[in-house]
């Protein structure tokens, strides 16, 4: 054995080692992508773009790859929208802050991007954040950049010039960042501000996504000024075991009503909600709690799942979502990117990916277990050639078809009655937690109970290519389940097509209402569903090769043991607005 010296400094030598480790593994020198990096891909776009699948109502680019909703926000009567944007290509890569600006959240205009990489700041990357209107109606923005050492920083924007109403230039002060990750922040998952709210402590107070080995977190900062920021000893909130929290969004919402709230409301009468975006599952979950200002700490409801089970906002191709509160209307909307299903080749051949869901309002369900989300009523002004149909019955293995509009681009609402719940299948409780996977097990094509009944969307004459849309009704213990799916495992033939079943339940009480509404919106690619009024949505994205333009049929269908009345059924062609893809300088 050496000398006491000696073992002092080996000991010494290790602690140090050990440290210096931990604290490389605490601020990582390298990015975590988000996104699968094709780097041959990402300044490659065709000269033709292939649109025979492009969604034609719902927000997209003209070209090339858009994700996440950034800040979008109210000014002056002007509606802007802020999205991650690639410039050069179809894939994920080269991101700015795109621009487009709306009177009316359904026509718009495109204009030169925001933000783009420019500093040694956000020289790497201008990533997802937000927008505040700050008081004497002042919009800033914050997101996070990339800098030379790889490291996620949260930078500030300001409009160049406040009396132009489109905000069409934005400045980045020299004394970015504001918020650099601290010491004990892992820098590389370190992303996506929010909006900032007034607390009643008199500061601005926002949070950032991040996490701590396997933690989820919403990191709080407070300032006084908007510009000088100083981190919270403790998170918003966390929860262990669930990896990186992305795109974090917290708002109040009224405990009655449907009226929207600012974003710095509290108080009785109150309720908050803050939904993260998982970076390891690649869906959302959001609680329902209460947000205790004078701590800057929110707790959720006993009855809110605290983990990947949550509840969802959509139980599809819905991600990077954003609200923000229109003081126009007084309610507070929903934006979500409903990201491609296909290759990234596939993407990169066809010359566009990603479209924005319809914009949704949001409010909280008379039961204050859960949020409802409904289309905004603006939507209702691109219906035009209607259908109606009341009182069919629709025996078991029967089908419907509703013809006379253009189905590939339509906007559908059914009611359902169910007259006896009698054949209803027993639950297993093994999928009380796992809808997605109850789906996939009883796909469209399982003969069942009460149910499957529903919709076939985008489907060809022969039904051998469709996407089905449905519910289906299981006795449990103490209640009956109602399982909601979007099933999509016979949309295309084109066998290398990812086709992911999709599932929610619906908390609604059938043995009181014997009635079960849906709502689907459907364009080209896109399929967004809200079942019973909103409580339940789910959006997929399903690439036909058969059922295209005027050659996509859609039916009611039944195929459980017993008889269904369709009560009730209005389906509306939907026109093309507005969507000015050159850019207005």
């Amino acid at each position: 054995m050496g000398s006491p010296n000696r073992v002092w400094t080996a000991w010494l030598f290790v602690v140090c080692v050990y440290w210096c480790f931990c604290s490389m593994e605490r601020n990582k020198m390298f990015v975590e992508p988000s996104h699968i990096v094709y780097e041959e891909l990402q300044s490659v776009s065709p000269a033709l773009v292939n649109d025979e699948l492009k969604p034609r109502y719902h927000f997209r680019s003209a070209r090339n790859w858009l994700n996440d909703p950034n800040g979008p926000m109210y000014y002056k009567g002007i509606y802007h929208f802020f999205y991650q944007y690639n410039p050069y290509g179809s894939v994920w890569g080269n991101i700015v802050w795109a621009h487009s600006v709306s009177t009316d959240l359904i026509n718009w205009k495109a204009l030169a991007p925001a933000i783009y990489p420019s500093e040694p700041f956000d020289i790497y990357g201008c990533w997802s954040g937000s927008a505040t209107v700050l008081p004497g109606d002042k919009p800033v923005i914050l997101y996070t950049g990339v800098d030379p050492e790889q490291r996620q920083v949260q930078n500030i924007a300001f409009p160049a010039n406040l009396s132009d109403p489109y905000l069409r230039e934005w400045t980045k002060p020299d004394y970015n960042p504001v918020i650099p990750p601290e010491l004990g922040v892992n820098a590389s998952a370190f992303r996506d501000p929010t909006t900032a709210w007034y607390a009643p402590n008199k500061h601005w107070t926002l949070v950032v996504g991040s996490k701590r080995d396997r933690r989820g977190m919403a990191i709080l900062y407070r300032s006084k000024d908007f510009v000088h920021w100083i981190k919270a000893k403790h998170p918003l909130h966390s929860s262990k075991d669930i990896g990186m929290w992305e795109c974090p969004d917290f708002f109040p919402v009224a405990a009655k009503g449907r009226q929207g709230l600012d974003t710095s409301a509290c108080g009785d009468g109150v309720k908050h909600v803050l939904k993260v975006s998982l970076d390891a599952t690649r869906y959302e979950y959001y609680t329902l709690g209460k947000y205790f200002h004078y701590m800057d700490k929110y707790v959720p409801d006993v009855t809110s799942t605290d983990d990947h089970t949550g509840l969802r906002y959509d139980y599809g191709n819905f991600y990077a979502s954003k609200t923000f509160y229109d003081p126009a209307k007084k309610r507070r909307i929903l934006w979500g990117w409903a990201n491609e299903s296909d290759s990234a080749y596939t993407d990169k051949d066809k010359g566009w990916a990603g479209v924005q869901a319809i914009p949704r309002s949001i409010w909280l369900d008379d039961s204050g277990r859960q949020l409802v989300q409904w289309p905004i009523e603006e939507f209702e002004t691109l219906r035009d050639k209607h259908i109606f149909v009341k009182n069919k019955n629709i025996p078991s293995g029967g089908f419907l078809e509703i013809k006379e509009i253009q189905t590939a681009q339509a906007d559908v609402e059914v009611t359902f009655d169910v007259a006896s719940l009698e054949k209803a299948e027993e639950f297993d409780p093994y999928y009380v937690d796992d809808a997605e996977a109850f789906c996939a097990k009883k796909t469209a094509e399982t003969k069942g109970g009460v149910g499957p009944f529903g919709l076939l969307v985008l489907a060809s004459a022969n039904r051998e290519e469709r996407t089905a849309v449905f519910f289906r009704i299981f006795k449990a213990q103490s209640k009956y389940m109602v399982l909601m799916c979007h099933d999509p495992t016979r949309s295309s033939k084109r066998e290398s097509t990812y086709k992911p079943t999709f599932a929610g339940f619906v908390d609604i009480d059938v043995t009181k209402t014997r009635k079960i509404s849906l709502r689907s919106l459907i364009d080209h690619s896109v399929v967004e569903s809200f079942g019973a009024g909103g409580k339940t949505c789910i959006t997929s994205r399903v690439y036909p090769s058969v059922a295209i333009g005027e050659k996509a049929h859609l039916f009611v269908f039944n195929n459980g043991a017993q008889d269904v009345k369709l009560s009730e059924l209005n389906a509306w062609e939907i026109t093309e607005p507005e969507m000015n893809d050159e850019i207005i300088y």
